[in-house]
C-alpha cells in the first residue's frame, strides 16, 4: 500500500490545548514545590503572551495565590491597562497598578533617551513622539538597518538613520522599563514569598526578543517552548476574551504605535513560526515556502536572519561568567 506523506503546512503546529494545559500546569506545581513558593506574580499587559500565562498560573496555584501587576508608563498605550484587567477579571483577579513613570523619570530614562535623539533630530522635544523601526536591507541580503521615525507636535513624521552611538544610547534608556518592571514583580514576590513568572513564547525566547534582566528575568517561563501559533490555541481553550486574542502583537514600548515585525522580526508571527518551526526540523526551504507563501529565497533570507539573531543574543541567556567554577554551587 502507498503511503502519502502530507505536505508541510501550518497544522504541523497543532497541539492538543487540554494535554498541553494540563502538562504545563503539573509543571508549573511541581516548580513551585521546588522552589518553595506558594504562587506566582506576574506583569499583565493586556497581550496574548501574558493573558494565556495568567490564566495557567490560575489553573495551576488558584486566583488567590497569584499577583497581577499593570506596570504603566508615560509611553504606554492606555489600552493595555484596560485589556489587562479585563483579562485579569475573566480569572478573578484585582490586580496591581504601579505607575513606574515617575521611577523612570528619576532614573533619567526619558531624558536619556531624548538627549540621544537630539543628536541626530535637534528641534525633538519631550511632547514629541518616536519609535525604532527595522528595515530590511535591499534585496533580502547584508544587515537589517535600524531607523528611527519622529512625529512632531504637528503629527509631521520623519525617518532618520541612526548612527550606532544613537541607537545604543535609545535602546540603552528603553531598556530601563523593563528593568524597571522586573524589580517591581520582584519586590511583590519576594514580600509574598511567589515566583515571578516570565511570559515569552518560543519565537521571542529563540529570537532573544527580551531585555537582560529586565522582562529576560523570570523564576518559571511556562510559554517559552510554544510557538506563538500554539499560545493562540491555548488562549481559545483558556477563555481568553475574543478582544484579546484579536489584537496585533504590539511591542508597547515607544509612543508611537509600533508592531513587533517593525520593531524586531522579519515576519507576521504566523509566518515566523512556520520558518522557525521548518529549521528546527529540518524541512526544506521549498516545502517551507510552499506553507507560508513565500519564496524560497525568502525563506532562506529569514533562516540566515534567524541565526544571526541567535549568535548576537546568545549571551542574553548565559548566566554571569566565572573565571572558574565554584564546586560547592555546581554541586548543589
Amino acid at each position: 500500500m502507498l503511503h502519502v506523506i502530507p505536505a508541510f503546512s501550518a497544522d504541523a503546529l497543532r497541539l492538543d490545548p487540554a494535554l498541553e494545559t494540563e502538562k504545563t500546569v503539573a509543571a508549573l506545581r511541581a516548580q513551585l514545590r521546588a522552589m518553595r513558593k506558594r504562587g506566582l506574580v506576574l506583569g499583565l499587559s493586556g497581550g496574548i503572551d501574558s493573558s494565556v500565562s495568567v490564566a495557567l498560573a490560575v489553573r495551576a496555584v488558584g486566583a488567590q495565590n497569584v499577583t497581577v501587576l499593570y506596570m504603566p508608563e508615560r509611553d504606554s498605550d492606555p489600552e493595555s491597562l484596560r485589556l489587562g484587567r479585563l483579562v485579569a477579571h475573566t480569572y478573578g483577579l484585582e490586580g496591581v497598578v504601579e505607575d513606574i513613570g515617575p521611577m523612570l523619570d528619576a532614573l533619567g530614562c526619558y531624558a536619556r533617551r531624548d538627549a540621544a535623539i537630539r543628536q541626530i533630530v535637534p528641534e525633538y522635544g519631550s511632547d514629541w513622539a518616536c519609535k525604532v523601526v527595522i528595515g530590511q536591507s535591499a534585496g533580502g541580503e547584508g544587515y537589517n538597518i535600524s531607523s528611527l521615525v519622529v512625529q512632531a507636535l504637528d503629527g509631521t513624521r520623519s525617518t532618520h538613520r541612526m548612527p550606532l552611538e544613537v541607537y545604543l544610547g535609545v535602546v540603552a534608556a528603553t531598556n530601563m522599563k523593563q528593568r524597571t518592571r522586573k524589580q517591581i514583580e520582584y519586590f511583590h514576590a519576594d514580600r509574598l514569598n511567589f515566583a515571578v513568572l516570565g511570559t515569552p513564547n518560543r519565537l521571542e525566547y529563540d529570537q532573544g526578543f527580551f531585555v537582560k534582566n529586565g522582562d529576560g528575568a523570570a523564576d518559571v517561563k511556562p510559554i517559552a517552548h510554544l510557538y506563538k501559533t500554539q499560545v493562540y490555541a491555548l488562549a481559545e481553550y483558556l477563555g481568553v476574551p475574543e478582544e484579546i486574542r484579536r489584537r496585533p502583537p504590539t511591542t508597547d514600548t515607544y509612543s508611537l504605535p509600533q508592531s513587533q515585525e517593525e520593531f524586531y522580526f522579519a515576519l507576521p508571527y504566523d509566518l515566523m513560526d512556520l520558518c522557525l518551526y521548518g529549521l528546527n526540523t529540518g524541512i526544506a526551504a521549498d516545502a517551507v515556502a510552499a506553507a507560508a507563501k513565500l519564496t524560497e529565497a525568502q525563506v532562506n533570507h529569514v533562516w540566515r536572519d534567524i541565526a544571526s539573531k541567535r549568535k548576537a543574543t546568545k549571551y542574553l541567556h548565559a548566566g554571569p561568567l566565572l573565571v572558574e567554577p565554584v564546586a560547592e554551587i555546581e554541586a548543589r
